[in-house]
Formats: structure tokens, C-alpha cells, sequence
């Protein structure tokens, strides 16, 4: 914390960002926040926090972003003027739609028309500046004065932490930083630095949902968002034991229930698998745990309209009208309006659930044939994305790794995870391009900690984010980063294969506009190119074992890596089923 008088308006505004306890500040560098970079770099700088440069706007957010996936809080973010809002708008509704807390501190030149420089501070300098990201925003302000600037902060920092999370944003005036501040004192801003309270469901919808689950005959929990604590985990599960029930997750959020433990359903997918969806269908009850999309799920599934639903989730608290994500209304018997944890904790405590017996299994060794292929096809040498997942478990198995992000043609069926830090989940928005960046925030988060943080990405993805991954190399945090390079925009070509279907036409010309081939990047050398380990690509499955070996062994150094690997284009059951269904 500062302990010297601030004498800038940037030191103050500093001084206030400290106390919130951020550790990090993402930020490509901008002439509009030139006073609050002045104030980082000499008003106590050892007080912190940290400066993450970053070669793009959209990587820094999506830095704060993986880092919010790991510890539930929000890092502090810059961003340079509108033409900085405009490069981060990308990676802020990312964030909007994953309900993750990120504090965006955006700048202006001066609201005052005759304290603006020619032509320069005229265009970095916009009538409503958040407009662009308001949609997608929890809470935005412009305010034009230092007092009014500290109190927005402030007011942001407890609005983007409080639940659902969510990004905030604060433009702040080039001239109130670099104004000299009078003799005058400012006044001084309490900063919460504890866990927002959390609002608790009401006494008589909790005994409504207890009737209810307990009167069904069978119960199916979707287990959506949650806590990445073991005692957040513990609670789940010994709910599920208490009523009976089976379980249904997904990859679009974090591991939030064991898929080795007997009650879970299926793999998790991107979409809804077909044992998943019979399971649903059949339950008289279903509890939806901060589930994303609950009415399309149990529509999919077919379930019959006299199905309870019992919905504990604040989405409906956190309206939006420009993006859709609030998904269809889904139609409720019961509703918590609280966290899903919250929801979880009380409805354990209401029905007496005892603490779990269940163990997670320990590791085994992945056997060279044990690769969980969906397809059963044979493809000689050629690597498929199950023969990558294999490779990768043979050599962690006895490891603790937290793998942040699996591409969209993952099979669930290919990792147990079975931990609240063994997955976290998609970027929320499907915005491609978050995954470098997320990767280097989740790997930040967890330096230290003894898990190695494990991003299996993409090629579209990697190119369109690449320049991430020099904050990794330049702040010295060790990451594998794994490349499943199809060398496609794979999802295109399966929507290009129906609509060439539905028309009579030449499917077989799918792929054309669509591959990222002749000449494929070479994504070792780009990563290179950002001071990273970069190795491959690996073509051959007689490779790959040696490849990862020798990506381990880096990162063990404390290298970030990253590690290119060709292989055969393709998508689980459940993933295929979903991008083509109605």
C-alpha cells in the first residue's frame, strides 16, 4: 500500500487501485493513461501492483480473464482511449458471458475541448466512450473530476465482484490524471477487499425445492458454474448422494462435479450427449445449478412439460438486451435466486446431507491403445485428437494439471476430470482468438502452486492470439501450451458439409475457404518468435511421446512452450451432433 501523499491525480487514483489489492495491471501502453503509467512506474512502485505489458488490448483482458477462471477475482486492466476499448470489445464480452469479475480502467483525452492537443487527443476522445462495450458490461462511467473518478473506481470494484460477476469499466480523463492535486484533502475511499456477500434464497423456496426433489421419483442435476474450492466440490457431492441423483455436466464452464464418480452421466461436451439427454428426459426433477442454457438443454433432451425444474442461479439478475446469452426463458417450478454454491450449501443443510465417502480413483497409467477414440477409425500414423489426449496422460498422469482450455472437437470421454482446478472451461463468448491469452492468466494464477497449467488450443485460435503468449515469456511464467492444429477452420467445413447436404450439392467441396494449409504455419517458429519453447510440428504419432517429453522437460525449466501438433480433423459424437442440430 501507498504509505507517501499522493500529489497527481494518477496517485491518487493508484493509491486507491492498490487498495483493492489487485496483484497484476494488464495494459498495452497508451498516451491517454500517460499519467497513470507515470504513477506506476514512479509513485512507489515496489507497492505494486505488477505491470503485465501486453502486445494487444484484447490479450490483456483476456490475461485478467484466465486469471479471474483460477481465483475468483478480478485483476485490474488498461486500456488506451476508444481505439483501445475497440481492440479489448472482443475479450470484454468473452468475460461478460463466462460471469467472470474483470476491472477495466479505461482513459480519455481531455473532456475539456481546450485542453485537448491537435488532432491527436480529438480522436482519442469520444462524446459516451463505454457505449461501445455497454451491452456487454456490468457498470460503466466517465466521470470528470478526481473525486468523481475515485468513487467510480471504487463503485466498480465492488459492482464487477458482486454475484453474477461480471467486467466494469471507468474512463478516466487524461486531465484529472495529470492535474496537480490543492491542499485540499481527498477523501479517502474504503475499498472491500472480502468476498462480496452472497444473497441467500429465501426460507420457503428452499422447503419448496426440498419437497419437490425429495417427492420425485428420480432427480437429475445439471451441475453448471461453481467455485474452484474443495469444499465447494464436497458440497456437491454429497447433495447428489443424498437425493439419489445423477449428474450432468458439460465443457463450456469448469469442472464442477467428479466424472468418475458413479452418479455422473456420460462425458461432458460442448453440447448435449445422447446418454446425457435419456437420462433427462426420463428424471420427474430436474436441479439446474447455475446451468448455462437450461431450457435448450431440456428441450434437446425431450422431457415432457409436467417436469419440475428447480433453477438456483442470479441470471436472472443479470439482464442484458443486446447479446442473447441469457439463452431461452427456461420454465420454472422453483427459483433460488442465489449462487449455485450457495443454493448447494442450503440445500444440504435443509436435507441433512452427510460428508461423501466417495475417493477420487488415483491415477493410472494410460496404456499406448488406451486413447478413448470416439471414431474406432485406424489411421496409421496419423494423430488424432485422442492419440494427443493419450500421449499428454501418459506423461502427467502422476502430475497435478490443471488443463485451462480443450478445442471444440474435444470428446469429455478423453480426461477424467475429476478436481475443481482439473478444467476451467470455455471463454464464455466463443470468441476466437481468447485462448493464448486466457492460457497465460490461468498459468499466472497458478505459478506456485504445483499444477501445471495445460491449454490444449485450437490453430485458429493459437494464430489469432499468438502475440499473448510474450507476457508469458517476459514475466517468466511456465506454461504448456498445446497446439491441436487441424490446419482448418474445422467448425466452418461441418457447417458447409449440411448446408451443401440440404441443397443437393457437392459436399465434398467443404473444405474449400476454409483451410489453413499450403503452407500450413508453422506455429513452433511463431512461437519462438515470442520468446517461447516452440517445437513441432509434430506430424507422426511415433513423434509425439519424444515431443511432449521434450515440452515437459522445458517447462519443468521454466519455460513457457509451446507444442504444434498436426492432427486429423475431426469432432466428438456429441460436438458434430450439436453443430448441425436444429
Amino acid at each position: 500500500m501507498s504509505t507517501s501523499e499522493p500529489e497527481w491525480g494518477s496517485d491518487a487514483i493508484l493509491q486507491l487501485v492498490r487498495e483493492t489489492g489487485t496483484p497484476y495491471i494488464a495494459l498495452n501502453p497508451g498516451a491517454s493513461y500517460r499519467g497513470l503509467h507515470d504513477s506506476m512506474v514512479n509513485f512507489e512502485p515496489d507497492a505494486g501492483p505488477g505491470m503485465l505489458v501486453c502486445l494487444h488490448e484484447e490479450h490483456a483482458v483476456a490475461i485478467a480473464h484466465g486469471w479471474a477462471k483460477v481465483t475468483g477475482r478480478p485483476m485490474a486492466v488498461a486500456l488506451h482511449s476508444n481505439v483501445g476499448l475497440m481492440h479489448a470489445s472482443m475479450a470484454i464480452f468473452n468475460a461478460w458471458c463466462d460471469r467472470v469479475p474483470v476491472f477495466i480502467i479505461g482513459a480519455t483525452g481531455p473532456n475539456a475541448a481546450d485542453r485537448r492537443r491537435p488532432w491527436i487527443d480529438w480522436i482519442h476522445t469520444s462524446s459516451d466512450q463505454p457505449a461501445i462495450v455497454r451491452p456487454f458490461t456490468k457498470w460503466d462511467d466517465s466521470p470528470t473530476s478526481l473525486p468523481a473518478t475515485l468513487e467510480s473506481l471504487a463503485r466498480a470494484w465492488d459492482v464487477c465482484r458482486t454475484e453474477p460477476p461480471g467486467p466494469t469499466y471507468v474512463v478516466v480523463d487524461s486531465a484529472v490524471q495529470e492535474q496537480r492535486i490543492g491542499a485540499e484533502p481527498l477523501r479517502r475511499r474504503r475499498i472491500g477487499t472480502s468476498a462480496p456477500v452472497v444473497p441467500v434464497a429465501p426460507a420457503d423456496a428452499v422447503d419448496d425445492a426440498v419437497r419437490l426433489l425429495e417427492k420425485a421419483g428420480s432427480v437429475v442435476v445439471l451441475s453448471g458454474r461453481g467455485a474452484r474450492t474443495e469444499e465447494a466440490f464436497a458440497r456437491r457431492i454429497a447433495l447428489v448422494e443424498r437425493l439419489g441423483a445423477r449428474v450432468v455436466t458439460d465443457l463450456k464452464v469448469g469442472t464442477s462435479f467428479p466424472v468418475s464418480h458413479p452418479a455422473h452421466v456420460g462425458s461432458p461436451g460442448m453440447f448435449l450427449g445422447a446418454e446425457a439427454a435419456e437420462v433427462i428426459r426420463g428424471a420427474d426433477a430436474v436441479l439446474a445449478l447455475d446451468w448455462i442454457d437450461v431450457d435448450g438443454t431440456i428441450r434437446q433432451a425431450g422431457s415432457t412439460p409436467d417436469q419440475a425444474v428447480v433453477l438456483a442461479s442470479l441470471e436472472p439478475m443479470h439482464p442484458g438486451t443486446w447479446s442473447k446469452d441469457h439463452q431461452a426463458l427456461p420454465d420454472v417450478a422453483t427459483w433460488l435466486p442465489t449462487s449455485a454454491d450457495a443454493a448447494v450449501e442450503q440445500l444440504a443443510g435443509a436435507l441433512d446431507a452427510q460428508p461423501s465417502t466417495w475417493v477420487r480413483p488415483e491415477p493410472k497409467d494410460v496404456a499406448a491403445d488406451d486413447t478413448g477414440d470416439a471414431s474406432g477409425a485406424d489411421d496409421g500414423d496419423r494423430i488424432r485428437l485422442a492419440d494427443l489426449s493419450g500421449g499428454l496422460q501418459r506423461a502427467l498422469a502422476r502430475r497435478r494439471t490443471t488443463v485451462v482450455r480443450v478445442p471444440l472437437g474435444w470428446d469429455g470421454a478423453f480426461w477424467a476430470f475429476d478436481g475443481p482446478m482439473d478444467y476451467l472451461g470455455s471463454d464464455g463468448g466463443a470468441g476466437v482468438g481468447s485462448g493464448p491469452g486466457m492460457a497465460v492468466g490461468a498459468a499466472l494464477a497458478l505459478r506456485g502452486s504445483g499444477r501445471i497449467p495445460l491449454a490444449i488450443l485450437g490453430d485458429g485460435d493459437t494464430m489469432m492470439g499468438v502475440q499473448a503468449l510474450w507476457t508469458a515469456a517476459e514475466q517468466g511464467i511456465p506454461m504448456l501450451v498445446v497446439v491441436a492444429n487441424n490446419r482448418s477452420y474445422f467448425n466452418d467445413e461441418i457447417h458447409q458439409e449440411r448446408i451443401a447436404n440440404e441443397r443437393g450439392r457437392d459436399a465434398s467441396r467443404r473444405w474449400v475457404g476454409q483451410r489453413i494449409d499450403s503452407p500450413a504455419p508453422d506455429l513452433g517458429a511463431m512461437a519462438r518468435a515470442q520468446g517461447l519453447h516452440g517445437i513441432g510440428p509434430v506430424r507422426a504419432v511415433g513423434e509425439l511421446a519424444g515431443a511432449i517429453d521434450e515440452a515437459l522437460a522445458a517447462y519443468e525449466s521454466g519455460s513457457a512452450v509451446l507444442l504444434d501438433v498436426h492432427v486429423e480433423p475431426g469432432y466428438a459424437p456429441s460436438t458434430a451432433a450439436g453443430l448441425v442440430r436444429e
